[in-house]
């Protein structure tokens, strides 16, 4: 199926009707997955682990996700270090982070404590005892079985092609000054495979790039200087301006593939199984952090906390808040109930509610909301300009031609009323 879209170049004709009240929803509904994981976790360390050692995963957890966001900012902390020095600590905080609290469960009187670390195999074969090879002998299921597969690989199809395209859409938005590539075809061929390879080996299909590719933009922004020539009072003169753009390069991410198949494979593995449970918890709640930091519905709910005379200035054509604020709450209720669904035994049915909410933002929602209110909170995901401007666009040649149409029959009301006169 992602062969599929690939081939019939899916994303032209599918993400040209989405707007950012769905993708906005989507990457909430991803922050929260991220932070409901981080409390999983910790519930199972608070059902394994003594309560000292129950303490120490909270803070080992808390721990992992601040000192991870606090390197994050290195590279605003200039004159302090070299400015290679700030890039390393920003772009490699998670991983830092990660280590950092890894070894210290194992220092002073901490390493007394008992701990809950990730499961790894020690050998190679198949983790489950019910299976001795690693791939799924798929040829000995019933043809029933197989047809039945059908409907959940259409849902799963629709989750990764949804998840991949908003993804590329957060990490090639403007602020990164990125070029938009035209290789999501390929991308989504190289999902497909991936996905049908999980299933051959009988592991769940592993694709998340919320909000890890966002998180890999962030890493590679740069100060970009730039030499300009300006006239001040009629001399002209050489400044310097400073930007903020991507580096653009393909390296980082192989990179972190190859380290990927590393770990997971003997014998680093290993020390993959080193890795205490609240640091995962952590690494969760700092990912989920850093979705939402970037999500514009975290900062038109904190317009709903401000005092009204502290709000940002509206456009003229726009009366009150009112639109907005009710525009926000609705966003944030949806992702609730999506969130919910999740949780039930319909979760695997959430990428439909999703895909509904398109149709519903272009067909429902404009009789509701005030079209100027649409026009601000609201735009195109993968093109320029909104759903309100294209309306006004088609809606211009139609008045042009009915001030044609009225100029015509006043001039033919005109001529006839002329003629009537001569015949008088």
């Amino acid at each position: 199926m992602h062969y599929l879209l690939a081939i019939i170049n899916a994303h032209d004709w599918t993400m040209r009707y989405v707007t950012t009240f769905s993708t906005e929803i989507f990457s909430l509904l991803n922050s929260i997955i991220y932070f409901h994981k981080a409390i999983q976790e910790l519930e199972r360390a608070h059902r394994g682990l003594s309560f000292a050692a129950f303490l120490y995963a909270i803070i080992g957890a808390i721990g992992t996700m601040l000192l991870a966001i606090f390197l994050s900012t290195a590279e605003s902390w200039k004159p302090l270090f070299h400015r290679y020095i700030r890039l390393a600590l920003t772009e490699y905080a998670a991983a830092i982070s990660i280590l950092v609290f890894i070894g210290m469960p194992h220092i002073g009187e901490l390493a007394s404590l008992d701990k809950q670390t990730l499961e790894v195999s020690t050998s190679f074969k198949p983790t489950s005892r019910d299976r001795s090879v690693f791939f799924v002998q798929f040829w000995h299921l019933p043809i029933s079985w197989i047809s039945a597969a059908i409907i959940p690989g259409m849902i799963i199809t629709v989750l990764f092609f949804f998840d991949h395209e908003v993804s590329s859409i957060i990490c090639t938005i403007d602020r990164y000054g990125t070029r938009k590539p035209g290789g999501f075809a390929w991308d989504i061929v190289l999902l497909g495979t991936t996905t049908a390879l999980c299933g051959i080996l009988g592991i769940p299909p592993a694709n998340g790039l919320l909000p890890q590719a966002p998180l890999h933009s962030e890493s590679l922004m740069h100060t970009k200087r730039d030499e300009v020539q300006v006239i001040v009072d009629g001399e002209e003169k050489t400044q310097t301006r400073e930007g903020r753009m991507v580096y653009e390069q393909r390296w980082s991410a192989f990179l972190h593939a190859a380290a990927i198949l590393a770990f997971v494979s003997p014998p680093l593995q290993h020390v993959l199984g080193l890795t205490p449970t609240s640091v995962l918890a952590g690494l969760f709640l700092f990912m989920g952090e850093q979705s939402l930091s970037v999500n514009p519905i975290l900062y038109r709910f904190f317009y709903l906390l401000t005092p009204q005379s502290e709000l940002p200035a509206l456009p003229n054509a726009i009366k009150s808040y009112w639109g907005v604020h009710i525009y926000t709450i609705v966003q944030i209720v949806v992702t609730v109930v999506i969130f919910i669904v999740t949780l039930t035994k319909g979760a695997p049915a959430f990428p439909v509610i999703i895909i509904a909410l398109v149709p519903i933002r272009l067909l429902v929602m404009n009789r509701i909301w005030h079209r100027e209110d649409l026009r601000f909170v609201d735009a195109w995901a993968c093109r320029e300009g909104t759903p309100e401007d294209d309306e006004d666009a088609q809606a211009r040649p139609r008045d042009v031609e009915l001030r044609v149409m009225e100029s015509d029959l006043q001039t033919a009301d005109g001529g006839r009323q002329t003629g009537e006169i001569g015949i008088v």
